[in-house]
């Protein structure tokens, strides 16, 4: 399986990678067990490439190279995690890599190995230097909306699942307004910017935030979300943990003379402690990169901020019904490298930790997946168009490589409709509660 075009200095450049950012990276699982089990991996990796239709053959136009053979001590260890290392060190290439996990993951790929390692997590924030050679806008990380999708709404009857639901005050059921908008016409990377202001433009109005309006984005999200709604005559405090995201955005901010209607803070606790302070609160694209313990937590909190008449609206990527055990397998990737609490729920098992853990209810939701997927596929063109930019930042060859298979995988995902894009608006519940 291995191409004859195997230079003998593989390992030489391995040891070159700095290995104490990298060490997933630079180091080659070895022992004999480990060869022993490396074989059956490559066995295992050559049926079900036979079987989802990914030609391995250089001489007949191969649709996956794999370079060096240590890449099946990688995945004979690490299962996917080894995968995107291999690819991550140079030992495999696609023409196509998002066809190529799309159909891994179709066809149940599933090899066994640890679950994420130590890997180079980054704790869930992007940095912002990343962000500008990927982003539409220049400054936003989250997927857009774009204008050609046609959207249809209809209310729905849902139950609650608040304890005591259907005895007393608290009724057993409510309704919401769910939106489900058709996939885009064809789009190009152009396009993106408009469909990321687009996206912030939903959220503000989900949040009813306008002239007068305290708003609080937790966490922050790079700016666009505050500009906005400043140009909206709306007062605004961004929290984040990540002082380099808060620096990002004081320029930003800045430049864009909005600076008296925002304040940045890179003090989560004391954002935090301000309980029942904000009319609005918006959060876009943090709960996946929560645990599920955690993302119980993070929906209270934002409930906490908001006084009892106020609104949140959230954006979150979601799974689906098509979601499997094999996808679930591939994200350990992005949890060993990028985000270590990834975990997508479903929007009815969001909405059971709203009503169980916070004072809020989920009164609409919009539905969106074709525009994910779009909206990846724009990002890692983008990203594809500004490496050497990326280079230059700092990024090296192994971050530029992460960055390409998170797209392509995030991408797969989303092709498959295995992912939703999905927004959600909730109000505080009354105490005779809310229909």
């Amino acid at each position: 399986m291995v191409s004859p075009r195997v230079p003998s200095s593989h390992l030489e450049m391995l040891d070159a990678l700095d290995a104490a950012a990298w060490p997933g990276v630079a180091t080659v699982p070895a022992g004999w067990q480990t060869r022993l089990r490396a074989r059956a991996a490559e066995a295992q990796f050559a049926r079900v490439c036979a079987r989802a239709g990914i030609e391995l053959d250089p001489s007949a136009g191969a649709d996956l190279v794999v370079e060096h053979a240590e890449l099946f001590a990688r995945i004979a260890d690490g299962g996917w995690v080894g995968l995107a290392e291999g690819y991550m060190a140079g030992e495999w290439r696609a023409d196509s890599l998002v066809d190529v996990l799309a159909a891994l993951l179709e066809a149940g790929y599933r090899p066994r190995g640890r679950a994420a390692g130590p890997g180079r997590a980054s704790g869930g924030d992007v940095p912002p230097d990343l962000v500008q050679h990927y982003a539409g806008d220049g400054m936003s990380a989250f997927a857009g909306h774009f204008a050609t999708g046609v959207a249809t709404t209809q209310r729905e009857m849902v139950a609650s699942h608040v304890p005591g639901a259907g005895r007393g005050s608290e009724p057993a059921s409510h309704f919401v307004d769910v939106t489900r908008i058709e996939a885009p016409l064809a789009t190009e990377r152009g396009d993106l910017a408009n469909a990321q202001r687009r996206t912030v433009e939903m959220l503000l109005g989900a949040g009813a935030v306008g002239a007068g309006t305290h708003l609080v984005e937790y966490p922050a999200s790079g700016g666009a979300v505050a500009i906005a709604a400043a140009h909206r005559r709306a007062t605004v405090d961004c929290i984040t943990a990540d002082a380099a995201v808060a620096r990002g955005m004081d320029e930003r901010i800045t430049f864009a003379g909005v600076t008296g209607a925002v304040r940045v803070e890179a003090d989560v606790d004391a954002g935090l402690r301000r309980r029942g302070y904000y009319d609005a609160a918006v959060g876009v694209e943090k709960l996946e990169t929560f645990g599920p313990r955690e993302k119980g937590a993070y929906l209270a909190a934002l409930g906490t901020l908001i006084h009892p008449g106020g609104r949140a609206a959230l954006q979150t990527v979601t799974r689906t019904e098509k979601y499997s055990p094999a996808a679930d397998a591939a994200l350990d990737s992005l949890r060993a490298y990028v985000w270590p609490g990834l975990s997508f729920s479903t929007p009815e098992e969001i909405a059971r930790v709203v009503d169980r853990e916070t004072g809020l209810r989920v009164i609409a939701e919009t539905h969106a997946p074709q525009h994910l997927e779009r909206s990846l596929r724009l990002q890692r063109e983008t990203f594809d168009a500004h490496l050497r930019e990326a280079a230059a930042d700092g990024f090296d060859a192994v971050y530029r490589r992460l960055w390409r298979w998170q797209f392509a995988l995030r991408e797969a995902l989303a092709r498959l409709g295995m992912t939703d894009l999905v927004q959600l608006t909730l109000v505080q519940r009354s105490r005779r509660g809310r229909r």
